[in-house]
């Protein structure tokens, strides 16, 4: 399913305004480090970017389809509810002074029954900052209970703002952070990209460090001995590192992010003895995120000793993201 939840103001000022190119020869512009402590590609991922479509449809800077309409700024995504509730800390992406701050709002799932909860504070806890110059960086969706700063403090660039959250207007842990300049929203990666036109990764960003764009991938990997639910993979409790060679079933999940129509998610599973199971399952549809699981039921028992889950997903015949996975059979 695609995530389609707009931003929208709270006690943060200018967030519902019309997506505006930077300008040309922007020399004022800050220098952005990646606002969160994590490896890209790895450990998160960044599920949508700004939203360069002026009309109703959506696209990201590469004219690809990672967004949703209206979306205006860079979501920097966990690949589980584990991953947050473990901690994740929110770095000041540039130095600056906070403007505005919200803290205290609980970490939920969002479904459309939390509307009159949210009312409004689509943000969740999060803060705006101010770089001088026109320029301001805005952090949605902390945790409860983690901001570290207060309104007026003066930040460095890289220190810790609090942690990744699911607070507000969210249905995935991830932190969404917003440019603007003189209250326009800019997108990071492009900033002198006029909104008609398509990018290419690698050109001339905000970031400073490897902020590299990726177009889909594998989130994770587990097996199992049936195929799990859905919430319990987004949670990160579904893979099963040991099970016995008596189980009823052997099965193995991907968990993947930026499917679109006609990629294909290999899994196979290979035993002491070489493989035993493999599958390629079409995807059908754009897909925000989605899982595939598959596997073996068995009428006998399995050889004990150490296994190997692989899942890929592949998009035009080309391997764009892999991840393996160990299994001990006892």
């Amino acid at each position: 399913m695609m995530f389609k939840a707009p931003i929208r103001a709270g006690i943060f000022p200018a967030l519902l305004l019309a997506l505006a190119p930077a300008a040309q020869g922007q020399d004022d512009a800050p220098a952005l480090q990646q606002p969160i402590d994590c490896t890209l590609g790895d450990t998160c991922f960044i599920q949508n970017y700004v939203d360069t479509d002026p009309g109703p449809e959506y696209r990201d800077f590469t004219c690809a389809a990672l967004s949703y309409d209206g979306h205006k700024g860079t979501d920097f995504a966990l690949p589980s509810l584990a991953a947050m509730e473990a901690g994740v800390d929110v770095y000041a992406a540039a130095p600056g002074v906070v403007r505005g701050l919200r803290d205290g709002m609980i970490d939920r799932l969002y479904t459309r029954e939390e509307d009159t909860r949210i009312d409004g504070r689509d943000c969740g806890n999060g803060m705006v900052l101010d770089h001088g110059n026109g320029w301001q960086t805005q952090y949605c969706h902390m945790k409860q209970g983690s901001v570290t700063v207060a309104k007026g403090d003066r930040v460095e660039a890289g220190q810790v703002l609090g942690q990744v959250g699911i607070s507000g207007r969210s249905q995935f842990p991830h932190l969404h952070i917003s440019v603007r300049k003189d209250g326009e929203v800019v997108d990071p990666f492009l900033p002198g990209q006029a909104p008609d036109t398509c990018g290419a990764p690698g050109g001339d960003t905000m970031w400073f460090g490897d902020i590299a764009y990726q177009a889909g991938g594998i989130l994770s990997a587990g097996f199992a001995t049936a195929v799990p639910a859905y919430d319990d993979i987004k949670a990160g409790t579904a893979h099963s590192a040991r099970i016995a060679a008596t189980a009823p079933a052997i099965v193995v999940w991907g968990y993947a992010f930026g499917g679109r129509q006609a990629d294909v998610m290999e899994l196979t599973i290979d035993g002491p003895q070489g493989r035993i199971f493999d599958t390629r399952q079409l995807i059908k549809g754009n897909k925000a995120q989605f899982f595939r699981a598959a596997g073996r039921r068995l009428s006998d028992p399995l050889t004990p000793g150490a296994y190997t889950g692989t899942v890929k997903l592949e998009r035009r015949g080309e391997v764009i993201s892999t991840k393996t996975v160990p299994l001990m059979v006892e």
